[in-house]
Formats: structure tokens, C-alpha cells, sequence
């Protein structure tokens, strides 16, 4: 088990403004004297259980999401242990407010509620100089690490540096969900400029108030960051999340077979979205082969779903034409098809023979779709007469509306269930209550990236794997799949409870690291024992002595 040593050149207030040392008022007598921490804080030891109960109950107290938000992160900023002791214990009620739906807001207003820096900062001016940013971060044993340019936050749009919640926000899971120890973890933002002309003009933004780099100059500032962290953090993982597409399929196909690096929005999303299809079969009592899939928007997230599938397909026998032809994508022009002139290269692949379809609903009535992926970014892009139209083909309609936050959702649970007369199989980007209907209580699935990179990312840590590959993130998905109980079904829901979600970590983590040792990727022994592998690299939120 994993914990970070007290470092003793460290005494009274260094410790209690060192959050990964101090433990507030649970310092026990002995440590008080051996520290000088004795008159630094209330005379009363309080053990952890205290601490924990006077810490949900402040959260609890706060009016509104954001509050909440800014009250976790500065609970981190100050004590880490507790942070993650609060959040594991009551995982389904913190991840909305320190992840998607809360953190997009967070990013909105990231300049205003900007207290304590946390990550690094990389900007366009800092060209020349990345290795020497790089090693001004304070920990040498870095394992994993999320970066992104701000262009594509959620459903947002262009939140430049501000979007450095995102990288903050998906380290803190790898911690809470999978255990990777936090100071293993780095979030960067590469300050690129914002093409937000908003944000450009509020003196609380706290990036480069310039336009975007483009061409070479970001080409060159990228390749300097990728060679620093591989002689600053050899075998570090590196993470692209919420890149623009004209950058994110780019960088990727240029980085993975280089270094050790996914796009979580292309193959996480994918990952967990193809979870949620197997599981969706089980209720639907059909076979992935027997599906129609049609996707609203043709980005990052539903191409990188669709190859996910052909892969799936391909598994069962299905030749790679024929399995293309099983996803189907409407963007902002309408139905993809091979008439389309200008069409991106990352959408060519699903260009199909058909005649055109301006609307989703035009695409349905045209093409009679088994299931509809949302991964459009578009409010409401699911219609009452999309819902309907599906459901009239479809004896249990997939319904997955995945696009999040919460204002940025296809349809709402409630919308999609109501619509189909309560028989959709439903999933969401974001969390919704479950919905009553016809005296059945229906559970929404929530479709969350966290099921999935998490236990990834500890997989491949523990096998210092030296690439992450699609064959990872298909393992990852049949075994989250696995993870999800009849009970689970019989309520609507496709994937397991979140409470669950550190067992299901586990178990996906060792699957990827049993798949890098059998594939040649690792440099362990392909025999040793995985579970005992991956259980020697999980972090627990507990308390040690300092004497």
C-alpha cells in the first residue's frame, strides 16, 4: 500500500500548510510534541471519523454546486487525506461537484473563484523552456499526467486556461476511484491563447489574453512538452483531454505509438460508451451484430465510440466494411454520407452509399436505427419525435444521451423514458434521478469517463506499460460490462453503481495490465502475479504517524 513518507526537515506550520501532511486536528498528542505543533491548533484530538462527519456536514451546508466545488477544493488544498477520505466514502454525492455536471461551471467561472494554483502552467511563451517549467514541479515520481489547451471544454467551447478544472478534476478521480497515489499525478495546461473573445477581454482571466496558436509555433510547443516529460517523467503516462478535433485526432495519431499516451475524450468516451452497449444488449436481448447504431455529432467522442465498435465487431467475425456500416453520424450538415464533398478526414471512414438526410429525424425514419448516441454537445437535440420515432421501431430503444454538463444533455432521463412510454434503455453524460413512470421506478446509467480511465490509468502504471492501445480500452469495456449485475438491469441501469466504482477500478486495471504483459509491452514478467501487482500500487486515504 502506498503512502508518502513524512519528510522530517518539516515542523509545526510547514506541516499544517503541507496538505499531503497535515492532518488538522487529528495529530495525536505524541505528534503535537514531536512536531511543535503544541498551541498550533484546538487542544481537543479529534479522530478521523470527527473530522469526516464536521467535514460532510460544512459541505452539505453550502446553498449552492459551485460553493460546494470551491469548499472541496480548498479541503484539498489543506488537508488531501481528508479530501479523499470524504470523497471515497461517499463517492456518488462528491464526483458531480468535483467532475462533470459542477466542473464545467467551475471552468466557466474559473478566473473569479481563482484561489490556490494547482498543476502547471505551460504557456506559448514559454517555448524553449518547457524542461525547466517541467522540473519546477515538487515531485519526482510522476505516473500519470492530464493535459489539455483549453479548446474544447465539455460541451463548453473554448475556455483556454481556464479549462485547467479539467486536468485538476480528472486526477483527483484517478486518486478517488482507482487509488493512484495523488503525488503521482501532474495536471498541466498548455496556455495556447483563446479564441473566447469574452474571456480575452475580462480582467479576471487568468490565461494569455491572445488568440489562439496555430501551425507550426503550437506544433513545436507541443513536441517540446511531449520530449520533456520523456526525460523529466520516463514511462510517465500522458493524458490529451478536451483538445479541439482539429487537434485532438492529429496528436494522438502522431503521439501513440511514440509514447505512452491515450485521448481520453476519443477512447475513454468510446470505452465506456461500448460498456454501456453491452449491457444495454442484455436487456434488449440482441447481439452487438444486430445493431444499427446512428450518432448525433461526428467529433472527438462518436468517432472514437464508432472505431471502438468496428473493433468490438471485428472480434465477432465481422469484416471491417461491414462493421463500418453499422454506425451511422448526422453532424451539423446532416447525414454523413459519401456525397458529402469537404467532409473531415476523421469522418470519411463512416461516410456510407446513402442518400442524404438533413435532421436526426430524417436520419431515423431513413434508416430505422437500433440505438442513438448523443455525443453532439447540443441541448435538446433529441426531440420528443426523435424519442418516439425510435420507439416505434424498437421494441427497448438505446437511448444514450451522453453529452454533458447537464445543460449540454440530447434529452433529460425523464424525457427519454416518458417519451418512449418507459421503454428506452437510457444513459446519461451526466447524473439524473431515477424516474417513476407507470408505477416502475427507472434508474438512468450514468455514462461518466471515470468508470473507465481511472482503472486504466492504474493498470498501465502497474505494468509500466510503454503504450497504451485500442486493445486496452475493448478490455476495459467488456469488464466494466461484466461489472454490472442483473439487479442493476432489472432498474434500467447500465453500468454499476458508483459506490462501487474503486472494486471496478480494480478489476479493469488488472485486465490492462494482464493485456500489456501478455502483448510484450511491459518490461515485468508476463507470469508474475497482476492482482498482487495492481494491489501493491493502490493509494488509501489513511492517516500515518509522524513521530
Amino acid at each position: 500500500m502506498h503512502f508518502r513518507p513524512y519528510t522530517r526537515e518539516k515542523r509545526g506550520i510547514q506541516i499544517l500548510r503541507d496538505p499531503a501532511l497535515n492532518k488538522g486536528t487529528a495529530f495525536t498528542e505524541a505528534e503535537r510534541d514531536a512536531l511543535g505543533l503544541r498551541g498550533l491548533l484546538p487542544p481537543r484530538v479529534n479522530p478521523p471519523e470527527t473530522q469526516l462527519a464536521r467535514t460532510l456536514d460544512n459541505l452539505r451546508g453550502k446553498a449552492s454546486d459551485i460553493e460546494k466545488y470551491i469548499f472541496l477544493v480548498s479541503l484539498l488544498d489543506r488537508n488531501e487525506t481528508l479530501f479523499y477520505r470524504l470523497v471515497c466514502a461517499h463517492i456518488e454525492e462528491t464526483l458531480p461537484l468535483i467532475y462533470t455536471p459542477t466542473v464545467g461551471k467551475a471552468c466557466q467561472a474559473y478566473g473569479n473563484i481563482f484561489r490556490r494554483p494547482r498543476g502547471l502552467y505551460i504557456s506559448a511563451n514559454d517555448r524553449g523552456r518547457v524542461r525547466q517549467i517541467l522540473r519546477n514541479w515538487p515531485h519526482d515520481d510522476v505516473r500519470i499526467a492530464v493535459v489539455t489547451d483549453g479548446e474544447r471544454i465539455l460541451g463548453l467551447g473554448d475556455l483556454g486556461a481556464n479549462g485547467m478544472g479539467i486536468p485538476v478534476g480528472k486526477l483527483s478521480l484517478y486518486t478517488a476511484c482507482a487509488g493512484v497515489p495523488p503525488w503521482q499525478c501532474l495536471p498541466i495546461t498548455l496556455d495556447v491563447g483563446t479564441n473566447n473573445k469574452a474571456l480575452r477581454e475580462d480582467p479576471l482571466y487568468i490565461g494569455t489574453p491572445c488568440e489562439r496558436l496555430r501551425g507550426a509555433a503550437y506544433d513545436e510547443l507541443v513536441d517540446e512538452f511531449i520530449s520533456g516529460m520523456g526525460e523529466i517523467y520516463p514511462g510517465a503516462c500522458i493524458q490529451f483531454e478536451d483538445f479541439g478535433n482539429a487537434n485532438a485526432f492529429r496528436l494522438l495519431h502522431r503521439y501513440q505509438d511514440r509514447v505512452c499516451t491515450f485521448n481520453d475524450d476519443i477512447q475513454g468516451t468510446a470505452s465506456v460508451a461500448l460498456a454501456g452497449l453491452y449491457s444495454a444488449l442484455r436487456i434488449t436481448g440482441k447481439t452487438l451484430a444486430a445493431q444499427r447504431i446512428l450518432f448525433l455529432g461526428a467529433g472527438e467522442a462518436g468517432i472514437g465510440i464508432g472505431n471502438l465498435i468496428v473493433d468490438a465487431l471485428r472480434a465477432e467475425g465481422v469484416p471491417e466494411p461491414e462493421a463500418r456500416r453499422h454506425c451511422w453520424f448526422v453532424d451539423s450538415k446532416g447525414l454523413v454520407t459519401r456525397s458529402r464533398p469537404g467532409l473531415s478526414e476523421h469522418k470519411q471512414p463512416f461516410a456510407h452509399e446513402h442518400p442524404g438526410a438533413s435532421t436526426l429525424l430524417d436520419a431515423v425514419n431513413a434508416l430505422s436505427p437500433t440505438a442513438l448516441i448523443g455525443v453532439s454537445g447540443q441541448a435538446g437535440g433529441f426531440t420528443q419525435q426523435v424519442v418516439e420515432a425510435m420507439a416505434r421501431r424498437n421494441e427497448h430503444p438505446i437511448i444514450f444521451a451522453l453529452s454533458n454538463p447537464t445543460s449540454q444533455a440530447e434529452c433529460t432521463a425523464e424525457q427519454a423514458c416518458v417519451w418512449s412510454d418507459g421503454r428506452a434503455v437510457i444513459a446519461t453524460g451526466s447524473p439524473f434521478a431515477p424516474v417513476e413512470h407507470k408505477g416502475k421506478t427507472h434508474i438512468p446509467g450514468q455514462g461518466n469517463n471515470a468508470y473507465i480511465f481511472p482503472g486504466l490509468g492504474l493498470g498501465v502504471i502497474a505494468a509500466r506499460a510503454r503504450r497504451v492501445t485500442n486493445e486496452m480500452f475493448f478490455i476495459a469495456a467488456r469488464t466494466l460490462a461484466s461489472c454490472v449485475s442483473d439487479d442493476d438491469l432489472a432498474h434500467g441501469r447500465v453500468f454499476p453503481r458508483l459506490a462501487n466504482i474503486r472494486a471496478v477500478s480494480q478489476r479493469i486495471a488488472i485486465a490492462v495490465a494482464t493485456t500489456a504483459l501478455e502483448r510484450g509491452l511491459s518490461p515485468l514478467d508476463k507470469n508474475c502475479d497482476v492482482t498482487a501487482l495492481v494491489n501493491a500500487h493502490i493509494f488509501q486515504p489513511e492517516y500515518h504517524d509522524h513521530t
